[in-house]
């Protein structure tokens, strides 16, 4: 299986089911009467001592089947966990355990089938069914289904390790990064974001859930490599002193005040991240001779995070500019987290 980026939880399903069903032709089981004498058949034989391990394999392969068939997942727990437990060198151990794993899905019980794909990556060997192998099946359902940040960190690390082929690396370092974050390492996060823009797709990699994965990165790391002495403590204080430098025609300050990362001019259509939308320029050119105003209050759009400033007189072409305010979200240093900065200017009137 070849797998560009992490599959779905339905298609990890699917697959399970494609791997582990053999409903098909003779193998089929119509009432439970018949259920019963074939699989007491099969144990009569798997007790019989004189089978090879292929012939035992296919046994016990059959017996799984045969429930799984009737969908009997509770018995094909108890057979196949019995089986593993009694007889710990088996060989195809990591294929029953998958199995069981696969039932514990099918009964909704995630936090049990997680611990058994664990317990396949810690204990057994690695085999291939179909092409595919265990590990790499179990890595994929367990990033699906894990809820614990060091955990999934874990699976992630081990996937781009082990089965670099068989993923999209790139979207992988992303999600590993967000998962350091959410796991408050932020070290391990700035390092993994790192390495996901080092990657020659990350630019235009579309990765599900995460629209702006490019755009975010970048504007991290560059700002934990900034000097961040552009940031005030509070809106009100930044507020007050762009207002005091505009009625200065204070343009140096202006320029001080600009965030030195990200910064952006644009048009409310414009998408941040276009080349011509983070030019740099000084405020000097745009104040000279004009008469510049702004209004005495915040925009009605304003909110806890976000705030726009309302200012006219720039030029004759476009005199609305919206100058905006950003909240900084950077946990990683606490002097720096929840200041206030002049993050870029909205040119012409709020469509």
């Amino acid at each position: 299986m070849k797998a560009s980026k992490l599959l779905p939880a339905k298609i990890i399903l699917l697959l399970s089911i494609l791997i582990f069903s053999s409903c098909k032709g003779g193998n089929s089981i119509k009432t439970s009467g018949q259920t019963i004498n074939k699989q007491e058949e099969l144990q009569n034989l798997l007790e019989s001592g004189t089978l090879t391990d292929k012939q035992r394999y296919s046994i016990i392969k059959q017996m799984a089947d045969n429930l799984l068939a009737q969908k009997d997942y509770h018995g094909l727990i108890l057979f196949l966990t019995d089986w593993v437990d009694k007889n710990p060198d088996d060989m195809y151990n990591s294929y029953w355990l998958l199995m069981t794993a696969y039932a514990y899905l099918s009964t909704g019980a995630e936090p049990v089938a997680e611990y058994y794909f664990d317990r396949i990556l810690q204990q057994c060997q690695d085999l291939l069914v179909k092409g595919n192998s265990v590990h790499f099946i179990c890595l994929q359902n367990l990033i699906q289904i894990s809820k614990t940040p060091s955990h999934r960190i874990k699976y992630f690390n081990e996937l781009i390790n082990r089965f670099p082929q068989n993923v999209n690396t790139t979207e992988l370092y992303l999600r590993l990064a967000l998962e350091y974050q959410n796991d408050s390492q932020w070290s391990q996060a700035l390092k993994t974001y790192n390495q996901f823009l080092e990657q020659p797709d990350a630019t235009t990699i579309q990765i599900a859930g995460e629209p702006d994965a490019y755009k975010n990165a970048r504007h991290l790391i560059d700002f934990n490599n900034s000097s961040k002495d552009w940031t005030f403590e509070s809106l009100p204080a930044l507020e007050e002193a762009v207002k005091k430098a505009i009625r200065n025609y204070d343009w140096r300050s202006l320029d001080k005040y600009k965030a030195k990362v990200n910064f952006f001019s644009m048009s409310w259509k414009q998408d941040e991240n276009d080349a011509n939308s983070q030019e740099e320029f000084s405020m000097y050119s745009w104040m000279r001779g004009k008469r510049i105003r702004y209004s005495d209050t915040l925009d009605e759009a304003s909110n806890p995070n976000e705030a726009y400033l309302r200012t006219w007189g720039w030029n004759s072409y476009v005199s609305v500019w919206y100058l905006y305010f950003r909240k900084v979200d950077f946990p990683l240093d606490p002097d720096i987290h929840g200041n206030w900065e002049w993050a870029g200017i909205y040119l012409g009137n709020k469509l």
